[in-house]
This record gives C-alpha cells, structure tokens and sequence, in this order.
C-alpha cells in the first residue's frame, strides 16, 4: 500500500472522524449491501474515486489490482488505516476526481460511489473518468440524485445551498444520470432506490453501470 505524508487541518480531521457516523445508519440500512452488489463487478485494474474512509475496500473481488484516490487528507489517513487493518493491498493517491494524475486508458474499472453529488464541476470529474478508462471500460457507480418527483426535486433544489454548505460541498440536487448521458456514456444498466436512513433531500439513489 502506497503511504501519504501529509498532516491534515483541523477541519479535514474533523471530516474524517464524522463521515462513518453520519452514514453509519444508512449503511444498516441498505448502503452496506448495495455497495457489495455493485463492486462484485469490478475486474482488472480498478480505480475508485473519492474513496472517503474506505467503506467499499472490504467488497472488492479478489485479484483486482485496486488504487484509490481520495483529496481529504482526514479521509484519506483513515482509509489508509483501514487498508492495513483489513489486509487489502491497494495503492492510496492524494487527488480529487477532477484531476486524476493517470495516464489515459489505464483502468478496466472506476467506482464513483456518491462522489459525483461533491466534485466541484461534474461535467470535469466525468471527462477524467473517461479519460482514464480503456475503451469498452465500465463505470460502476451509486449515486443520490435529483428526485423525479416534482415536489421532493423542489425542496432538493431550495435546500441545495444549505445542505452543500453542511455536507462539505455535496449537492443534493444533480442531475447525475442525465450529466453521464450527455458526456456520451452508455448506461448498461440502472436501477432506482432509496437511501433509507437518511435525510429525504438525498434519498433518491440511483445504481448501476456505463460504458466508455
């Protein structure tokens, strides 16, 4: 496993010590279960993006040869310890989704498990995914999404501004799926759920795969 050297801020540390716990209820509650659905299908080399503290690394195949990116230095020491605790062989990289220091076409997989909702412009962080992904490559994502419900989607939208200033940035009102369709990606397949145990505005989920 690659080590990072870097002391995070105060606010950082902060963000690491309270993400697993916030979320801690809508893991119980279906998240723990759907994250292990989606990454049974990860092959070759995998990248995941915006990795957190590491809730996905104990649902990866065997054999994949995994790298995980991660910008927030608090985060990203706890997914460091937990790469070792648990054994998993994966190399860590200080970076965020839109700037990946890959070269093109180097992943078979990137996992985006709701990241898409937090990167500043997602029209960049999609363009990089595509970059780094060889032809025929697959997105597997999990992401919370504008509702299609006209009245959950307007409280999504009165609420964004406030919930991103909480949520250390994150959106409760994209339009993640339609922003895939637009870059040109190929949705092989989705489906839609709901996030139980967790505030209504983020509920709307939608899981699945797409292909460069």
């Amino acid at each position: 496993m690659t080590s990072i050297t870097y002391e995070p801020s105060l606010s950082e540390k902060f963000s690491g010590l309270i993400y697993e716990p916030f979320l801690a209820l809508g893991e119980r509650r279906g998240m723990r279960d759907r994250r292990r659905e989606l990454l049974a299908a990860a092959r070759g080399r995998v990248l995941e993006i915006g990795a957190g503290t590491g809730l996905n690394l104990p649902h990866y195949p065997t054999g994949v040869d995994l790298v995980v990116t991660e910008p927030i230095a608090g985060m990203r020491d706890r997914l460091e310890r937990r790469a070792t605790e648990e054994g998993i062989d994966a190399s860590v990289v200080a970076a965020g989704a839109d700037e990946l220091p890959f070269p093109d076409d180097s992943f078979d997989t990137v996992v985006s498990t709701m990241v898409l909702c937090t990167v500043p412009d997602p029209h960049v962080a999609i363009s990089e995914i595509q970059r780094v992904l060889r032809p025929g490559g697959r997105l597997l994502f999990i992401e919370h999404v504008l509702a299609d419900t006209p009245r959950l989607s307007r409280w999504q939208q009165r609420l964004a501004e406030p919930w991103a200033a909480f949520a250390d940035g994150c959106r409760c009102d994209r339009d993640t799926i339609s922003h895939l369709r637009a870059a040109g990606l190929k949705i092989s397949s989705i489906r839609e759920d709901s996030w139980k145990g967790m505030p209504a505005i983020v509920g709307p989920l939608a899981m699945g795969q797409a292909v460069v």
